[in-house]
């Protein structure tokens, strides 16, 4: 029996997580769980769950929590110092962090300091801060085992080899919801236009990511630190199907490729029971004669030039990731609260990027400066302009 705390229950890869779990109850439990402020949610999974510890948003959540709760058994927390107390609940073996933004990043370092294998989702841990992750990590023996299909499916093909003999890492891409268009297409779309993708059902933020391909930007960095692979050695191909979910190259040309129907299950109950595989009773069976052909194309860096961004901050290191990710997590707020329009996400990140002063290596109280100081800068250029 894994015992799971679980960051971020009620979200799109909570959700799914949460039913893996519900497909094995005999191998995995949840002791303690987060979710921000949707206490619908949040009170049926407790109450199919039964965790012992619950974390919220704040404090008014947790009043309107604890009224709706028949139980008194469960312990309900609030805040980033209850984000970071059911990471590292004594009761889990794991944490699952699902959480959306830069307030995963505590909590993350916090699990690994208490020794908690980790199942990352969280993408803006690795990208703001994947230096001092990595190195802690490395310093208390916690491996990191990724949730988000495409790392999962490199972290599969290298099963048996040695990371010394890649040559390549390749990421696949879906092109999101406008990969059909041309950049001058792109110019009147709507939010609901690009919420529609065509193969994933994921929450709004990540969906618009998918969209301007900013999304595989972020993985591109969270891939330079999960596999110790410089930059130039990780390429990205757009893939229309979402059905080969990442490859690996080795030296003598060998390509090793994890493929599977487009099933966010399938990557979280792997990095849950892993090393073991379990069954997955729900999955679609991949029958290629189905799928039929399936198609790759090479990126066009103009036509999506938030990837190009994303591999300008990822090499030139330091603190410019951070700024990568609070610009874009600020535009694309933006863009879903209707105040700009969809090609001037990637604007603004770029002028974020332009302004910085990169600092070398940050710690973690530079980092959230900087996070923070991005995010005013954005938002003080939207409202300006």
């Amino acid at each position: 029996m894994k015992h799971i705390s679980l960051l971020g229950a009620t979200g799109s890869i909570g959700e799914q997580t949460l039913e893996v779990v519900r497909l094995h109850p005999e191998a995995f439990q949840i002791t303690a769980m987060s979710f921000g402020q949707n206490v619908e949610k949040g009170l049926k999974a407790i109450n199919e769950f039964k965790p012992k510890l619950v974390a919220v948003k704040n404090d008014d959540v947790k009043k309107e929590l604890e009224q709706a709760m028949t139980s008194k058994d469960i312990s309900i927390v609030s805040g980033l110092e209850g984000l970071i107390e059911a990471a590292v609940y004594p009761d889990s073996d794991m944490t699952v962090n699902a959480v959306l933004g830069s307030i995963g990043l505590e909590p993350t370092l916090a699990a690994i300091e208490a020794r908690k294998s980790i199942g990352i989702a969280n993408k803006e841990t690795l990208v703001t801060a994947g230096h001092i992750v990595m190195e802690k990590a490395k310093e208390h023996g916690v491996q990191l085992l990724p949730i988000d299909s495409e790392h999962s499916a490199i972290l599969q093909s290298l099963q048996g080899h040695n990371l010394e003999d890649v040559s390549r890492l390749i990421l696949t891409a879906s092109g999101g919801s406008f990969r059909d268009r041309t950049k001058a297409e792109l110019e009147n779309v709507t939010i609901d236009d690009a919420l529609n993708h065509p193969n994933w059902s994921m929450g709004a933020k990540i969906t618009i990511d998918s969209a301007t391909l900013m999304n595989k930007g972020l993985e591109v960095i969270e891939a330079h630190w999960l596999f110790d692979m410089p930059y130039e050695k990780i390429d990205v191909v757009l893939h229309k199907e979402s059905i080969v979910h990442s490859l690996v190259e080795y030296h003598d040309k060998s390509v090793i490729a994890q493929l599977g129907s487009p099933d966010m299950k399938g990557p979280i109950q792997y990095a849950l029971s892993y090393p073991e595989r379990l069954e997955l009773a729900s999955a679609k069976r991949l029958n290629l004669w189905e799928a039929g052909s399936l198609h790759f194309e090479k990126v066009d860096m103009d036509r999506f030039h938030s990837l190009a961004l994303a591999y300008e901050a990822g090499i030139t290191g330091g603190s410019m990731p951070t700024v990568l990710n609070a610009a874009n997590e600020a535009a694309v707020h933006h863009f879903l609260e209707g105040r700009i329009r969809f090609l001037e996400i990637e604007e603004f990140v770029e002028q974020a990027l332009q302004k910085h002063q990169v600092i070398p290596f940050p710690d973690l109280q530079t980092i959230q400066e900087v996070d923070r100081a991005t995010r005013r800068f954005v938002n003080e250029r939207i409202i300006t302009s």
